[in-house]
């Protein structure tokens, strides 16, 4: 995983195909959430990720903890990678690769005020069971971990990147704007976004998603 540029929020098949040939490789469907509503369901998504071509990755974002629940999720949905937001116990990772080893899992870490020295120890404790890590941002007024377009303290998330063993995916409040920055500040294996390339109806901009694709590039080639 490296200058990796994910988008995460699909409504329907034509936003995913605006994505698609805007130039993402990696869309990210959230589902069973408990404080966000989705975006579409999960037969709708499973239709989605059908018609994707193979150089694009579906990722399941969700706050699901079980091992079984998660695999039965990915298989039905057909996404090889999920995203997992829940304080997932380190059990239920070794049992989730156990059952299904080729389904790659990628842990959130959150970001609430400056906890750098509490995600670097979940770094370490969580390293050895996933394939990468997400940092994000908590919102304080609804209890979200993710999906808040809320920035954070990027000297939290640098602290994290330097100490992990697994890549490291930033998040949290990116925007066109700020994501060449952010990539230089924080040196991230990747990049999430999800509200920051919207519009006034929620809907995925093209002129929005291409910026903030191009500024990633850009970011990315700068390191």
């Amino acid at each position: 995983m490296k200058q990796l540029i994910q988008i995460a929020g699909v409504s329907d098949l034509a936003e995913a195909r605006l994505l698609v040939s805007s130039g993402v490789t990696q869309l990210g469907f959230p589902l069973r959430l408990p404080v966000h509503r989705e975006d579409l369901s999960e037969a709708e998504a499973a239709r989605i990720i059908q018609t994707l071509p193979g150089h694009v990755t579906a990722v399941l974002i969700t706050y699901l903890g079980e091992a079984l629940e998660i695999a039965r999720l990915c298989r039905a949905l057909g996404t090889p990678a999920v995203q997992l937001h829940a304080d997932v116990r380190p059990a239920a990772l070794i049992e989730l690769k156990s059952i299904a080893p080729d389904i790659s899992v990628i842990k959130s870490l959150i970001v609430r005020g400056d906890n750098r020295l509490d995600l670097i120890k979940m770094a370490g404790q969580y390293g050895p069971y996933v394939d990468a890590f997400i940092l994000d941002s908590y919102d304080p007024a609804t209890g979200a971990c993710g999906a808040t377009g809320r920035l954070h303290d990027w000297s939290v998330s640098r602290a994290v990147v330097d100490a992990a063993d697994r890549p490291v995916i930033l998040a949290g409040g990116l925007t066109p704007g700020n994501v060449r920055s952010a990539i230089s500040t924080v040196r991230p294996a990747g990049v999430d976004v999800h509200t920051g390339v919207e519009d006034e109806d929620g809907r995925k901009d093209r002129r929005l998603v291409e910026a903030f694709i191009n500024e990633a590039r850009a970011g990315f080639a700068a390191l």
